[in-house]
């Protein structure tokens, strides 16, 4: 990524602004570009087909009308679910995306933050594994200025920086740091880790700025919460609202 023009701290629109539209959606993707957030995060995970969908759960049953698990159902039928009367009414319609419809509908508005789903990860790497899937997809979009690509599966990051050694990776956890965290930080190059944020300590922010990398934590929803974690150094804030996050 390029660094020079980013912002701290960078508020990062979790699933697009799901507080106020339905999570993983053009709409809420598109709430983040109206509410001045920086980036995006987003989940990607794979069809039946092997399409690049935009969900975070491994089945569909909670945020659409359907049911059943996401790599069972191929991308046409996925699209003909409805991804928004889950959440109100005024949504009723809303698709799932695929991460191409995403980045066109973003492009040029915001960053955006890839969340590899640990499930999509094969063992195998097939030719179309999901890492190489994103990995052509940003380049062709030429967007690899303008995306962070995270997993809590650090195997499909490493993979993908065998791919491709300018792709910014974020290493994504729910513990704090450690070793562990310091081995894969330097054998990835990642640019950021994602740490539960009520895992996070100064010490720990402090460290990780000393490996070179900037600190992300997630799913930060509270004004108490975000002073102190700005107060430690965080570079930035994945937030559910990050209109409302904001401090003076």
């Amino acid at each position: 990524m390029n660094i020079d023009h980013i912002p701290r701290p960078l508020y990062i629109a979790h699933r697009g602004v799901c507080a106020r539209y339905p999570e993983n959606t053009l709409a809420a993707f598109r709430g983040a570009i109206d509410a001045g957030a920086h980036m995006i995060e987003l989940d990607v995970t794979l069809s039946k087909d092997r399409r690049l969908v935009v969900i975070h759960d491994e089945t569909v049953d909670r945020t659409t009308n359907g049911q059943g698990a996401v790599n069972a159902l191929t991308l046409t039928r996925l699209q003909q679910l409805d991804a928004g009367s889950w959440f109100d009414s005024r949504f009723a319609g809303e698709r799932l995306p695929t991460l191409a419809q995403v980045l066109d509908a973003v492009k040029g508005h915001l960053w955006v933050n890839i969340e590899i789903k640990p499930e999509a990860f094969e063992k195998e790497g097939p030719i179309d594994a999901v890492e190489r899937q994103v990995c052509d997809l940003v380049v062709a979009k030429r967007m690899r200025d303008a995306v962070l690509i995270s997993s809590f599966e650090w195997r499909v990051l490493e993979r993908l920086r065998l791919l491709d050694a300018r792709i910014a990776i974020g290493l994504l956890s729910e513990g704090p740091a450690d070793e562990h965290l310091g081995y894969w930080q330097k054998r990835l190059g990642a640019f950021s880790w994602h740490p539960d944020y009520r895992v996070l300590t100064r010490p720990q922010v402090d460290a990780v700025h000393a490996m070179g990398a900037w600190v992300f934590p997630y799913a930060v929803n509270g004004r108490i919460d975000t002073r102190g974690l700005l107060a430690m150094g965080v570079d930035g804030l994945i937030t559910d609202d990050p209109d409302q996050m904001r401090v003076a």
